[in-house]
């Protein structure tokens, strides 16, 4: 939040809204998505519950799903996105997509 004083819980485009790209967002273009997978994907041992984890597997193609669409509106709202994704390679994971 402290990098992206844009980021909030609804997806749309503020009025002076501009593309971030320092920080975490230049590893990777949804860097809190990354951060509640990350959280997601320990609850489940550090809660001792292995029966979450279908949940949270059930919970990834809803977040991709999101950030997919996410990006489709900001490549086409926001001046710059586009040109930002062909610098940042990574959509949600470091090195793997």
């Amino acid at each position: 939040m402290k990098e992206n004083s844009f980021a909030s819980r609804t997806v749309q485009i503020e009025e002076g809204q501009r593309v971030i790209s320092t920080g975490p967002y230049g590893l990777v273009r949804h860097p809190m998505y990354f951060g509640a997978v990350l959280m997601l994907f320990f609850l489940t041992p550090a809660l001792g519950s292995w029966w979450a984890l279908p949940g949270f597997l059930l919970v990834i193609p809803l977040i991709v799903l999101r950030l997919l669409k996410e990006e489709k509106m900001l490549c086409r709202d926001l001046p710059g996105y586009s040109d930002y994704c062909l610098r940042t390679r990574y959509r949600l994971l470091p090195l793997l997509w």
